[in-house]
C-alpha cells in the first residue's frame, strides 16, 4: 500500500523552481518523490527549492532522494524534520532553512 504523498511544482516570488511535498515520504512512495525531484532539478538554472514543511514523516528512502540532488537543491523544512536533516548530514551539503 502506498502512503499518501502530494507533490506540486511552482515558482517562488523570485522565480526559483519549487517542489512542494505534503504527507509522508517513505519506501512506498520514495521512487515517486525521487522522480519528481529529478524532473524538477535543472542543472543550468537556480537550485530547486524543496518545500517539506507539510511533510509529516521522512524515512531513509526519502533522505536518499534528497542526498542524490544535494548539490542542486535548497530545502525548507519545519521543526519536525529539521533535526532529522541535521543528524543525517544533509545540512552539511545543502542549504536547509527552517520555517
Amino acid at each position: 500500500m502506498t502512503t499518501a504523498l502530494m507533490l506540486t511544482t511552482s515558482r517562488d516570488s523570485d522565480g526559483a523552481p519549487v517542489l512542494t511535498a505534503a504527507g509522508e515520504i517513505d519506501m512506498s512512495n520514495a521512487e515517486t518523490f525521487a522522480a519528481a525531484l529529478a524532473a524538477a532539478v535543472r542543472p543550468e538554472s537556480r537550485p530547486l527549492v524543496v518545500d517539506l514543511t507539510a511533510v509529516e514523516y521522512l524515512d531513509s528512502a526519502g533522505l536518499a532522494a534528497l542526498f542524490q540532488h544535494a548539490d542542486r537543491i535548497e530545502v525548507v523544512a519545519g521543526s519536525l524534520l529539521t533535526p532529522l536533516l541535521t543528524v543525517s548530514g544533509l545540512t552539511d551539503l545543502t542549504v536547509v532553512r527552517g520555517r
